[in-house]
């Protein structure tokens, strides 16, 4: 029993509970240690050697006594905290701090230091498990008011040395009475940041590695009669030549009446668990029914199984109970140390000579390529992976996730980053569980490689069913212009992603939006150069070659072009011509395309994408895919586990089409495709893809705007890229008071009248606040009475502005609130008289007189914290004609001086700031400052989660800012700057 200064002091803190991804890309459950862990501490100590336990004593200490058990395991959450790593419910690591005062002894509040100490299992060492309990302590620390750690390690202790050295904080170093003393500052730096994102990437791209390249497969639920889901990839995988060794696995085998003798089906061993293989699985396709998918996970878990593509359905997409059945298989599944793709997937492939791994549900295996494809659905899936392979592309991956319960699409953008088979990523999404994660990983993997992303469920308001996301208040539109901002290609259809995909995995990046167009057809060329200027490229005079020209003719016209320094990229439009008979020619489509290759490779360089427009031209596209060739044939392999035979082409299965039957009666029930949302609709059987497309493979379409937009696309992305290669800067302004602002906001939400979820600043506190960034706001006087309004003229100076601040009057100049250049007393006069007869009594109307300020454009300035995205700064025109059309532009805070001169300047509406038909230019770089002094404020204070300054009159020198709305609140935290963790599901 516990006396009184056992009792923990606060209640047990779930929220510090977290599954990380470890270096190997297994993952480990962290969470408090409490008094129910004595056995688990006792038991992991007893497998920890002795060195280990000599590094964390200091001496020889082969045993936990029972008084060092009950302080190890009681804890009172605040200056006695202990958390543990484990592995299947079993301790892998332990760390632990105490509060302790200047002398080092144990202390409570307001001492801020604490000394801490690691020890991990020895088999588990090098798996970066001590980097990631040191994150999640450090967080704690700092949750409970302690700023620095205080460490002692013996010298030889030079892998624990190196786990506190490597974390980026800031620290001193001392050696005292033969140890090494370290004092580590807990608030994050740039360094610490950066090398926790590091940690993160290698960590998630090696789970995704672990899933993408095994050395064994087991497929549980392969029923003994063909057809049904597990059997259906049992043969795609065995058709695709996967180079690891397949097992097949279903319960049935083990029931009473099943057979002792070894039992194959479609030529690999079939065993009734995966228990009972006795060889390492490192990944399992799970095609069960969901009832039973706890009792394989269990199974699979046991025996050391890395990883889990759940291809069953009845999760999340079916209600509350399918989402809480979903909860219990990714917590069960991460205390085994696996990730899951799915439930409800498609399946995963690797096209890697070296892997040939086909484990999902498309009948053919994709050609080799360097292009990597993450989908969320699996009939966008199926629809991808055949359009592709018609235009002859190829994939290094293909990943369709269904619900992404854990594995997303950020963790294969962190594989895809530095896979260095994988030039282009196409991602079609339908939602994006963490905005602001993707938008970072997407921004870095931008850097190296084009990524282009489709959305679906734009207009929808909710996730799709089985997508698990946090609520966003931002736009759709806003959502796409971050994107954009952090150099994704944003696209609008699957057509779409393909066409950009294509270009870009086939084709250099442009330098510049100058377009040579050139072909045999006059009216074909005239489109092509709408569709230019249509998508802001700058189209040359396309060249008529006539109809009469040939092959040789495009050859040599497209050479010229390529060697012509006044263009940036060529589209050659080609329709068929005409013989010496007079006769349609539609058969030479081989021979123009070799004619556009010579071309091509006899420049000296590829510095200029080319690409095609055809119009019925009967083998063009094919033949300038240069994907015609047929895969080869692995050889076949022995037995001991693998596929004795590559089986003959099999009839198409019942379960690839609608009525298919379910497993036999004598083994359980797998789900069959008739009922799988995403089955696969052709037979399975060997494989007959192609190989991939050449690197002088040249992209053609049907369409000229098909062409044009993704021509430009890449034109776009080509601008993001030399722009990130110098991104711009943050500037320093000398006047502003950052101290001072944040005194005025903690003594307005630490005051009396403060509400929990904040409170708006009335006008002279949000002037006053602005101010301390150098923002200064026109006053406005009130005028509850005609008097009042020339009392308030009088000490502003004629002339002035009478207007109101009515909530439904607010900044709604159309419907006659304002009354503007009033020079005399008998003006303001009648125009009070005017409103207060038209519009309602002074005491609704609440009007205010404000000094007249230079002509100029009016626009809007405002800043917004989302708790998916982030900070977002927006800017745009005020008026009716601009909210109706949505012309407001977006960027992330903190913005640079390159992103609001960009921000600027991406409004339909722009042109009214830079002389639009005549008129003067107004002072742009006032109104960037403007935009980067919100950006700071918003930057520096998470507490300011809304700014908006309407309206800010730009004028050809200088600018004024009208009027302005700040609000308050306590900041949301901020899950992108805490240790790492995978999404948590809490069943609370």
């Amino acid at each position: 029993m516990q006396s009184a200064s056992d009792q923990p002091e606060h209640d047990y803190p779930d929220h510090w509970e977290a599954d990380v991804v470890l270096r190997d890309g297994g993952t480990a459950r962290i969470r408090p240690i409490t008094a129910d862990d004595a056995d688990r501490l006792v038991s992991f100590y007893e497998q920890v050697s002795d060195e280990s336990k000599y590094y964390r004593f200091f001496a020889p200490y082969p045993r936990l006594s029972a008084k060092d058990v009950h302080r190890f395991t009681h804890h009172d959450f605040v200056d006695r905290v202990g958390l543990a790593a484990t592995v299947g419910g079993e301790f892998i690591a332990t760390v632990r701090y105490d509060r302790i005062n200047d002398r080092g002894l144990p202390a409570s509040a307001p001492a801020d230091e604490a000394e801490v100490a690691f020890l991990v299992q020895d088999a588990h060492q090098g798996r970066g498990v001590a980097s990631a309990l040191l994150e999640h302590i450090a967080a704690v620390a700092r949750e409970r008011d302690i700023r620095r750690f205080a460490a002692e390690v013996l010298p030889a202790n030079t892998k624990m040395i190196k786990v506190f050295t490597d974390a980026g904080y800031t620290q001193k170093r001392s050696f005292e009475d033969g140890s090494v003393r370290l004092h580590l500052d807990l608030e994050p730096t740039d360094r610490s940041l950066a090398v926790q994102r590091a940690r993160e990437q290698r960590a998630e791209a090696r789970s995704v590695q672990r899933l993408l390249t095994p050395r064994s497969v087991a497929v549980v639920g392969a029923g003994r009669a063909p057809g049904g889901v597990g059997r259906t990839v049992l043969r795609n995988l065995l058709g695709a030549g996967f180079t690891g060794r397949v097992y097949a696995v279903n319960a049935a085998l083990g029931e009473a009446g099943g057979t002792a003798e070894a039992v194959e089906l479609d030529g690999v061993p079939a065993y009734p668990s995966v228990a009972a293989i006795g060889e390492p699985v490192d990944l399992a396709i799970v095609a069960v029914p969901a009832e039973r998918v706890p009792e394989v996970v269990a199974d699979c878990g046991e025996h050391g199984v890395q990883g889990l593509v759940v291809l069953s359905a009845g999760y999340a997409e079916s209600g509350a109970a399918g989402r809480e059945r979903q909860r219990q298989l990714v917590r069960q599944a991460r205390s085994y140390g696996m990730r899951i793709i799915g439930p409800n997937a498609f399946g995963i492939i690797n096209t890697a000579a070296e892997v040939s791994l086909n484990a999902s549900l498309a009948p053919q295996m994709p050609a080799a390529g360097r292009i990597g494809l993450f989908t969320q659905s699996g009939a966008i899936g199926i629809a991808l992976l055949a359009g592709l392979h018609r235009r002859g592309a190829g994939l290094s991956s293909f990943i369709s996730a269904g619900n992404r319960a854990d594995v997303s699409g950020n963790d294969f953008l962190q594989h895809w980053y530095d896979d260095p088979g994988t030039d282009v990523v196409l991602l079609y999404l339908e939602s994006i569980g963490n905005p602001r994660k993707f938008t970072r990983l997407a921004r870095r993997t931008a850097a190296v490689k084009p990524v282009v992303v489709v959305k679906g469920a734009r207009h929808s308001g909710s996730a799709p069913p089985g997508h698990r996301v946090p609520v966003t208040r931002v736009p759709h539109a806003t959502v796409s212009a971050l994107l954009r901002q952090a150099g994704v290609i944003r696209v609008d259809t699957v057509t779409e992603l393909v066409d950009a995909g294509l270009l870009l995995a086939a084709q250099p990046l442009p330098a510049g939006p100058r377009v040579a167009i050139l072909g045999n057809s006059e009216s074909l060329g005239l489109l092509t150069y709408d569709a230019c200027l249509t998508e802001g490229l700058r189209p040359l005079r396309p060249l008529d070659l006539t109809t009469a020209a040939e092959p040789a003719d495009f050859r040599d016209a497209l050479a010229a072009a390529l060697a012509d320094e006044t263009s940036d990229a060529v589209v050659v439009n080609a329709i068929p011509w005409v013989g010496e008979n007079g006769a349609t020619e539609f058969g030479d489509g081989e021979v123009l395309a070799a004619s556009l290759r010579e071309a091509v490779a006899s420049a000296p360089a590829p510095t200029k994408p080319v690409v095609v427009v055809h119009v019925e031209m009967g083998g063009l596209a094919e033949a300038l895919a240069a994907a015609t060739s047929t895969r080869p044939t692995p050889p076949d392999r022995g037995t001991a586990g693998a596929v004795a035979t590559r089986p003959p082409a099999p009839p198409t299965p019942a379960a690839a089409s609608p009525g298919a039957t379910p497993a036999p009666a004598a083994g359980p029930a797998a789900p069959t495709a008739a009922n799988h949302p995403t089955g696969p609709g052709a037979p399975a059987g060997p494989a007959s893809s192609t190989t991939p497309a050449s690197p002088g493979a040249i992209p053609a379409y049907p369409a000229a705007e098909r062409a044009v937009r993704a021509l430009a696309e890449a034109v776009r992305y080509g601008q993001w890229r030399r722009q990130a290669a110098e991104p711009g800067r943050v500037p320093e302004y000398e006047d502003i008071d950052e101290a001072g602002a944040a005194a005025l906001i903690e003594r307005v939400l630490g005051g009396e009248d403060a509400e929990p979820q904040g409170v708006t600043l009335d006008t002279a506190q949000a002037g006053e606040l602005l101010a301390r960034y150098g923002i200064a706001v026109l006053p406005t006087l009130p005028a509850p009475t005609p008097d009042a309004a020339v009392s308030a003229a009088a000490r502003l100076g004629y002339p002035v502005a009478l207007k109101t601040t009515a909530p439904h009057l607010r900044h709604r100049p159309d419907l006659g609130g304002v009354r503007l250049d009033l020079a005399s007393e008998e003006q303001l006069r009648a125009a009070y008289a005017e409103l207060t007869e038209v519009l309602g009594k002074p005491e609704e109307l609440q009007p205010v007189v404000q000094a007249m300020v230079p002509r100029g454009v009016d626009t809007v300035v405002r800043s917004a914290i989302d708790p998916a995205v982030g900070a977002v700064l927006s800017f745009g025109l005020s008026g009716a004609a601009s909210e109706l059309l949505g012309d407001t532009a977006h960027r992330l805070v903190p913005a640079t001086d390159r992103d609001v001169a960009e921000l600027v300047r991406s409004l339909r509406t722009a042109p009214l700031l830079f002389g639009w038909r005549g008129s003067a230019p107004v002072d742009t770089p006032a109104l960037e400052e403007v935009l980067l002094r919100v950006s700071r404020l918003v930057d520096d204070h998470p507490e300011v989660v809304a700014v908006s300054l309407e309206p800010v009159v730009v004028a050809p020198r200088g600018l004024s800012v009208l009027g302005a709305t700040v609000r308050l609140a306590p900041p949301p935290p901020r899950t992108d700057l805490g240790p790492r963790s995978l999404p948590s599901y809490r069943t609370a």
